[in-house]
């Protein structure tokens, strides 16, 4: 074998050895590299609006964790579902039974949710026929349009 030859097989061997010392593997079980990252957790909703009017109807994509998708603000839309799943709260709860509302008429506007929020599946509905439900929707804006009443 040529001294060039060695030389340069020599010099190719140093700089495959030649690691930085914060370079690591993640391992997984077993101490072996794990290939694959796991894929974050992500909340997925639809949320599909009739009768609001506008161009506020559709149906929209919401994604959080991080935000995006179809809705027309979803950034605003995930904060306030942070917001309201503050200290355990449910922002899909349903009024209580023994709720006592107004009798008003907030408009012909209705809304479903549909997907997994925190891991959990979502499908509640929302109207705007009478004081709890007109709340119930206001308390969810900007997830839901809107109504202007």
């Amino acid at each position: 074998m040529s001294l060039r030859r060695i030389a340069l097989t020599a010099a190719s061997a140093a700089a495959l050895c030649a690691v930085p010392a914060t370079a690591h593997a993640d391992t997984g079980p077993l101490g072996l590299p794990q290939l694959f990252a796991k894929p974050a957790v992500q909340d997925q909703l639809r949320v599909t609006v009739t009768d609001a009017g506008d161009g506020r109807d559709g149906t929209y994509e919401l994604e959080c964790g991080p935000s995006g998708g179809t809705h027309p603000e979803p950034a605003n839309a995930c904060a306030r579902l942070d917001e309201l799943s503050a200290n355990g709260g449910d922002p899909f709860a349903p009024r209580s039974p023994d709720a006592q509302c107004t009798m008003q008429y907030g408009g012909a506007a209705t809304a479903r949710i549909t997907g997994t929020w925190h891991g959990r599946p979502v499908d509640a509905t929302y109207k705007r026929t009478d004081g709890c439900e007109i709340s119930r929707w206001q308390g969810l804006v900007p997830v839901l349009p809107a109504t202007g009443r």
